[in-house]
């Protein structure tokens, strides 16, 4: 059930949060005046995650893998005993509340996700990943459908902002961070990093920014500059203070005229695209981490993983070298293309889930947004760990 409100829960995320192509609708109604508050984040439960306690970001992260020839092996997470850098999380739109923003109450959606979206981190790194009053799925399809609700998208850049203001001084202590974050946790991470840590002390602690799923405009043929002044592209891991963003679509999918996400609006701009598995650009295979019952009720169901049907017990499933994705323009959309390697002798299964379905049909323009993160989760986790060495070794080299 967790899993299904976590899918669910995402499938109305962009529309506002990331930006649109197509005609918006009717402004919101502003929202009442009222003095400017934010969560005290010096208490634990203004935090999902926090390290050295059992939370969402130490849930189950097993992964049973399928070979070729549908034969299975169990892979073991472990996650680090003592993490060398830090990830600062941001959850995408997932809250069920029925207000326009959301309170400060973690339901199990907000749970679920950072289980699926930032455990894995815990490879390498301690997680730091705050509740904040995010615009709501309901107050998004309120505003979607034309009906004036007072939602404020400040209000979650302000929580947000507090909760890193609260991190850097006190949890902080000099080390490496990397930032995540999905769709709107993208987006208030993108605008962060613009309005509060580029040109400040604070960005020299930037191990890398990874905000899949939202449109960062660069100059086409550019890694630097549009939304982001000062910090560029991720193109080597060797790169530090830098970016990995990018939006996903089905090779056999571009994205339609109506797309969600992949263009921007700026003249002479493109949306970033940085492929985690290869990072100047080349098509490559992927480490995905996918849900093992697939993304959810608003995909169709994942069907058996091998031919023999065999069921799988763990949370998640991967598949080597089933699923490949590289850096793709068509037309003014700029995308990462997931293609399935389908091949006769593979035991294994050639559809892969995470298509939106409303009405019987694919809603073609939000592409693979689902997967925007579990398609290349291994290869994220790992590349946050390549990047902390490379940054650890800048500072070293800086300090000499």
């Amino acid at each position: 059930m967790k899993a299904i409100l976590w899918a669910v829960a995402l499938i109305a995320t962009p529309a506002f949060a990331q930006g649109q192509t197509a005609a918006p609708p009717a402004a919101p109604a502003p929202a009442p005046t009222a003095p400017v508050t934010t969560p005290d984040y010096t208490k634990a439960d203004t935090w999902l995650c926090r390290p050295g306690r059992a939370d969402s970001c130490s849930a189950d992260q097993n992964a049973t893998i399928v070979k070729p020839d549908g034969s299975r092996k169990i892979e073991a997470f472990t996650p680090a005993k003592d993490p060398a850098f830090d990830c600062f999380y941001v959850y995408p739109t997932v809250s069920l509340d029925p207000t326009p923003n959301s309170d400060m109450n973690a339901g199990p959606e907000e749970k679920t996700v950072a289980a699926f979206q930032a455990a894995r981190f815990t490879k390498y790194c301690r997680v730091f990943a705050p509740i904040y009053r995010q615009v709501t799925l309901p107050g998004l399809q309120a505003v979607l459908t034309g009906r004036p609700v007072a939602i404020d998208r400040a209000m979650a850049y302000r929580d947000v902002k507090a909760a890193w203001d609260e991190y850097m001084a006190y949890d902080n202590h000099g080390r490496g961070v990397v930032l995540i974050g999905h769709s709107q946790g993208s987006g208030v991470l993108k605008t962060l990093v613009a309005d509060a840590i580029e040109g400040t002390p604070a960005q020299k602690q930037i191990i890398s920014v990874m905000i899949p799923g939202t449109n960062v405009a660069v100059p086409i043929g550019k890694d630097v500059g549009g939304d982001l002044k000062s910090t560029p592209l991720c193109r080597t891991a060797k790169d530090t203070g830098c970016v990995v963003s990018y939006v996903t679509f089905r090779a056999d999918a571009p994205p339609p005229p109506n797309a969600r996400f992949g263009g921007v609006p700026q003249p002479g701009m493109t949306a970033a695209c940085v492929n985690p598995a290869a990072l100047r650009g080349a098509s490559a295979t992927t480490d995905a981490y996918l849900g093992a019952k697939g993304a959810g009720l608003s995909s169709a169901p994942q069907g058996p993983w091998s031919s023999d049907g065999a069921p799988v017990t763990t949370p998640f499933v991967k598949v080597p070298g089933l699923l490949s994705v590289a850096c793709t323009t068509s037309g003014r959309f700029s995308y990462l293309a997931v293609t399935v390697n389908a091949v006769p002798s593979d035991a294994r299964t050639d559809t892969i889930v995470g298509d939106i379905v409303f009405g019987g049909g694919i809603l073609k323009d939000w592409g693979l947004h689902l997967l925007d993160m579990p398609v290349v989760m291994g290869d994220l986790v790992e590349l946050s760990a390549v990047q902390a060495k490379a940054w650890e070794g800048k500072q070293g080299a800086a300090a000499r």
